[in-house]
């Protein structure tokens, strides 16, 4: 079970969940890749090249090996920090949570957003990954970088952030009143949790 799954309040409801996009472990497949190549290079060569001595075939053997468990350990890393990361729209709020052994969680309730802007590079587009930077009331903004699919994120946030507000039993729509901020709080209204 996921960390965001764990911590919904009573009422809450999961609508739209993502990660990090499979980019952030380019990098990290990269040097991975060229240690196992590296590690498997010098096993084959300690084991098939005659006229060394024992001792130096052991050298070569425990440093190849050495490698390609080092490349696997940097790949196992990449997927460590890509899975660490997880975003989510809920009916009430928008959750990120990064790290493992140390975490870091950004909440911000719908009702204090006031802005979303979402940027993609060329690669990003062709990829499906980009940033969004959410802008809260009070100015506080928090991006987050190399989500993927970040048009869908931008627009679940968007459908919750309009869904009906609700007057005492009946649900209505007011045209021109902002559906964050004090503005709907102050007509006694609130957001419909369905």
């Amino acid at each position: 079970m996921s960390y965001l799954t764990s911590n919904l309040v009573p009422g809450e409801r999961m609508i739209y969940q993502t990660r990090l996009h499979w980019v952030v472990m380019l990098g990290y497949l990269l040097v991975g890749c060229l240690l196992i190549a590296a590690g498997a290079g010098l096993l084959y060569y300690a084991t098939t090249q005659a006229g060394f001595e024992i001792a130096t075939i052991h050298i070569l053997q425990g440093t190849g090996a050495g490698l390609f468990v080092a490349g696997l350990l940097v790949i196992l890393l990449g997927m460590a920090r890509r899975n660490a990361t997880e975003m989510a729209v809920t009916n009430r709020r928008v959750v990120v949570k990064m790290g493992l052994a140390s975490r870091r969680t950004i909440e911000m309730l719908l009702n204090k957003v006031e802005s979303i802007e979402v940027s993609e590079t060329t690669m990003g587009r062709l990829l499906g990954y980009g940033a969004i930077v959410v802008v809260g009331t009070g100015g506080s903004t928090e991006p987050f970088r190399k989500i993927a699919h970040p048009l869908t994120f931008r627009s679940r946030l968007q459908q919750q952030i309009e869904k009906p507000l609700l007057v005492g039993d009946e649900t209505v729509r007011v045209q021109g009143l902002p559906s964050t901020g004090s503005g709907a709080s102050a007509l006694g209204l609130r957001r419909a949790d369905f």
